[in-house]
């Protein structure tokens, strides 16, 4: 017989009135939802990283230093599908955001929740500037938190149920979820820790639960075959990450920021939510989820990582705030939320890329550009195209045939390879990040283009050094697509294939 614990009873709530902001239901929610995305998605251009997973899938292999295949997976298909479109390459980070905030709604219904409260939980998630917003580009974080979020469902549903199937589908997401991003893992020994704390500690004598652990480990191992042929890259690039938050305050700032990525009303259900749990009797069974939180701050913080690295978790802490919230029906809690939530859409909305680009200021440092990089990280490509390609036009015949274009950085690497049928440029390469493992420039290469980067860099690496272009795009990352230099480096000081493992670098 299948053993049920006694855990809080979903409520049908069909005759209990409603808060006006709940009349449309968890469908209306993930629709506007929808509607904000796909709104945006076709805004200004292409993200860099965008533009490096297209580059990626070109280049499929199991193994990637700063990824997993999955992403460049999908961005190959949309690029077969449709070459060059931005609304086919961000649709399905639209469809899997959109999908998490219907299970978030989910969540709160396998907590007890009536409709309110689930309408509650998809509002707070779809009213996020970061949780909804990221959803508007293709991006690792944007796969990798709806994953988490339909893997905590899933856990929390074997709870209620103890039907092992789902411990197996959980596995599959898990495994789905290392080919895009390492990262669940930590997950999985945070809920392990508070399992083991707080129970059920029947969930780690499962079979199911082992068995899943062997499937995640057999499909991951052709990426840990990849990342171990070429020394490890991706836990290299930890350490790369570290520094670039140290920056920006690092461990002082992380926890501020990771609540502020949940939003206004999801991070007030948020905190509510692992609060309630520590205390409330009926969420005796699922009490293990607010130690969740609470180790992934002490490990991301210990090692530097992202303030949003842990927003997967955030769906079901949110269910958990809007199923307790929601319990008590007074009118003052009712007007408070209904309020909140107002300013809560007011505030993704001005989140959302929809400002004309004639209103969007240039800046002059990447410092001021970091502070919103998903806006000035999408323009000045064509820019960058036109300006290499000028410079290679201006190059003697007798060097352009056996010129190419190494770039300073992915972002500018992977603009320029997309755009080489167009623009008639040479094969490019660059040391940084993935792009240095996509191949090495030819001994031939004896003059070749060299796309930003100091003058003092690329003297480090030829005799001859002229400067023979310029790009400076309006609203261009400074670095990248403003103010940069085009480079003639020529008779190379040391052949490519064996300067070129020297010279790759994650950072």
């Amino acid at each position: 017989m299948t053993e049920v614990l006694d855990t809080p009873r979903r409520r049908d709530d069909a005759t209990t009135p409603l808060p006006s902001f709940a009349f449309g239901g968890v469908g209306a929610v993930a629709a506007l939802g929808a509607v904000a995305l796909l709104v945006s998605i076709g805004r200004y251009g292409f993200f860099g990283d965008e533009l490096y997973f297209v580059a990626a899938g070109r280049r499929l292999a199991v193994g990637y230093a700063d990824q997993g295949p999955l992403l460049p997976a999908i961005a190959r298909m949309t690029d077969l599908l449709a070459p060059d479109s931005l609304m086919a390459l961000r649709l399905p980070a639209v469809l899997v955001t959109v999908a998490a905030v219907v299970v978030t709604a989910q969540i709160a219904r396998e907590f007890g929740g009536g409709r309110p409260a689930q309408v509650l939980a998809a509002a707070a998630y779809a009213t996020s500037p970061f949780l909804l917003v990221q959803g508007d580009q293709l991006a690792t974080n944007t796969i990798d938190t709806a994953l988490w979020v339909v893997v905590s469902w899933l856990v929390i549903r074997w709870v209620r149920t103890r039907h092992d199937g789902l411990l197996l589908a959980s596995a599959l997401f898990t495994a789905v979820d290392m080919q895009v991003k390492w990262l669940i893992p930590f997950f999985w020994l945070a809920l392990v820790i508070g399992v083991a704390i707080y129970g059920p500690r029947e969930l780690l004598r499962r079979p199911a639960l082992w068995c899943g652990a062997a499937i995640v480990v057999l499909t991951s191992v052709p990426s840990l075959v990849w990342q171990a042929a070429h020394g490890w890259p991706q836990l290299r690039l930890g350490g790369v990450v570290a520094a670039e938050q140290a920056t920006i305050g690092g461990r002082y700032i992380w926890l501020p920021l990771a609540l502020a990525a949940a939003g206004l009303i999801g991070g007030l259900l948020l905190v509510y939510g692992v609060w309630t749990l520590f205390r409330a009797e009926s969420l005796r069974p699922y009490r293990f989820l607010g130690v969740l939180p609470l180790v992934l701050i002490v490990v991301f913080i210990a090692t530097g990582g992202r303030p949003y690295y842990a927003a997967g978790c955030y769906g079901a802490l949110i269910a958990v705030g809007a199923v307790r919230w929601m319990e008590n029906r007074r009118r003052s809690r009712v007007t408070l939320t209904v309020a909140v939530a107002a300013i809560s859409v007011a505030l993704v909305i001005f989140s959302l890329p929809l400002r004309p680009e004639s209103d969007i200021d240039p800046v002059d440092t990447q410092a001021q550009a970091g502070l919103e990089i998903a806006v000035y990280g999408r323009f000045g490509w064509s820019e960058l195209a036109a300006g290499t390609a000028a410079a290679y036009a201006a190059l003697p015949e007798p060097e352009r045939a056996s010129a190419v274009v190494i770039a300073d950085s992915y972002w500018q690497a992977s603009a320029l390879d997309l755009a080489r049928a167009t623009h008639g440029l040479p094969a490019v390469f660059s040391p940084n990040r993935g792009f240095g493992y996509f191949g090495t420039p030819p001994d031939t290469a004896t003059t070749v283009l060299w796309v930003g980067g100091t003058e003092a860099d690329v003297r480090a690496h030829c005799a001859e050094v002229t400067a023979i272009g310029q790009v400076d795009a309006r609203l261009g990352f400074p670095g990248v697509t403003r103010g940069v230099t085009v480079w003639r480096c020529a008779r190379p000081l040391v052949p490519w294939s064996r300067a070129w493992p020297g010279m790759l670098r994650l950072n």
